[in-house]
Parts: structure tokens; sequence; C-alpha cells
């Protein structure tokens, strides 16, 4: 892995930054990187919690980089196995990933921070699409989870038109869990992340598996199929010792210790 994509870890957390200058933008090579980073993480038993992040202030990330597609690189070249940025169809990334967003998250950065399961960002962060402008779609996702996430009025603006959103109106529609000042956003972001990570392992993949599972169903067509034992993060959590464990903490008054089984 290159000085494009670094990882350091935090003790149960890894956080993932992406340094290409001046606008972090992703090219195929890049979002392989990313995809392995991704993968990596899903795949080591030690790590619990994710965080992509930025380098510099001003951007998040900026897309797919438009001088790679100049030179010929296809809007549907191969992104590697998580999709574009490695993490837009990483479905069976059980672990969870919050997105710390810098600056500005256009486009494919938009779509990175859409495909994290939480975001935090700073109080100079803006968010948009502006693929229509440029006679294509945001197909990493925006144009999927957008929708999904803001009111649908809101979604068909910016996807049309490519408009900025600020962060207090990100945070009026939820799209954004927490911001603060840059300066202490990589800080809080690790607070946070060790947070998340003291909860069971196998509680939180179970809960990524069952809301991706039944999402688009309703409430009685949900619970059948979280019953019907076909849904495997949620009956390893049934079954395994860190169930057992939980309530015995609780019951003497100590913190659990996770193991994961």
């Amino acid at each position: 892995m290159n000085k494009s994509v670094t990882c350091e870890t935090h003790d149960k957390v890894l956080l993932i930054t992406l340094n290409r200058p001046k606008a972090n933008a992703i090219d195929a090579v890049t979002s392989h990187e990313l995809g392995k980073a991704f993968i990596d993480f899903r795949d080591n038993d030690n790590l619990r919690v994710a965080i992509i992040i930025g380098a510099g202030e001003r951007f998040f990330c900026g897309g797919w980089d438009l001088k790679a597609a100049s030179e010929g690189e296809a809007v549907d070249a191969d992104f590697g196995p998580g999709g574009f940025a490695g993490l837009t169809e990483l479905w069976n990334l059980n672990k969870p990933v919050i997105a710390a967003v810098n600056g500005l998250a256009a486009g494919g950065g938009f779509e990175l921070a859409l495909a994290a399961d939480l975001i935090i960002a700073s109080d100079s962060a803006e968010f948009f699409v502006p693929e229509a402008t440029l006679g294509i779609i945001p197909d990493s996702g925006g144009v999927l989870r957008l929708p999904r996430r803001l009111p649908s009025a809101i979604a068909m603006e910016m996807l049309m038109t490519g408009r900025r959103m600020a962060i207090d109106e990100a945070k009026h529609y939820g799209l954004v869990n927490r911001s603060c000042l840059l300066k202490d956003l990589k800080s809080q972001a690790i607070a946070w992340a060790h947070e998340i990570a003291e909860s069971a392992p196998l509680s939180l993949a179970a809960i990524k598996a069952v809301v991706r599972e039944t999402e688009e169903m309703n409430l009685e067509s949900a619970y059948e199929l979280m019953r019907s034992g076909s849904i495997k993060p949620y009956q390893k959590m049934l079954q395994s010792n860190d169930a057992k464990e939980g309530p015995k903490a609780f019951a003497e008054k100590r913190m659990p210790i996770w193991k994961g089984d």
C-alpha cells in the first residue's frame, strides 16, 4: 500500500487516511488500496471499528479522479471487490465504519461517506454530488442511498442540480451524527470509535446484518426473516459465549470481557 492510503491502529480502532493531494480524489488504483484496507479490517479479529478520513483541511474526498478519467479510465473501470472507494459495495463488512468528514465530500467522496455507518464532520464540511452537471450520475451509491437518507425532494434536488449541503442542514436531516471543530475531528472520531468498540463485537455484527437484510421490508416480514435463522451473524450472536458474558458481567457489576465467540 503506497502513501495514497495509510492505516494506523489505535488499540481496537483502525484509522484509514486517504492522502492524494490536492482533492483526495480516487482513481482505480487508490480504490483497490482502500478496498484492501477495508477487507483487512473486516478479516482482523483484533479490530472492531474503522474510521475513514481525508488528509488535509479542505477535502475529505473529491470523488472520482477526473484527471484519470480524462486520460482514459472508464466510468465502469474495475474499482476492486468493495466497489468504488473500497466500501460502497462491500456488503459482507459486519463491523462499524465511521466517516470523519474533514472538508468537502464531493461526488464519490460523498458516496464513500454515505457507505459508512456513522458520520462525524467538521463544521466546514459540505456534501454534494455534481455528477449530473458532468454528464454522468452518482452510481456508486449516491443515486441509491441518498433518497433513503434524505426527504425525497431534497435528495432529488441535490442529485439533479449538484447543490451543496452544509453541516447545519446535514445535521438537521440526520445525515450527520455529530460535528466538531476541524482541529478536534480526528481525536473525537477515535474517541467515538473506542466508545463503540466497548460493545460486543458479535452484537455489532448482528445489528449490521439484520438492518441490511430487513431495511426494505415491512415490520412483520422483517420479524419473520430475523426469526427464520437465515441471518447468520444474528444466529452466531444468539449462540455465543458473549451473549452469556454480558448478563453475567452485569450481575457481577463488572465490565464484560468480549471474546467474539
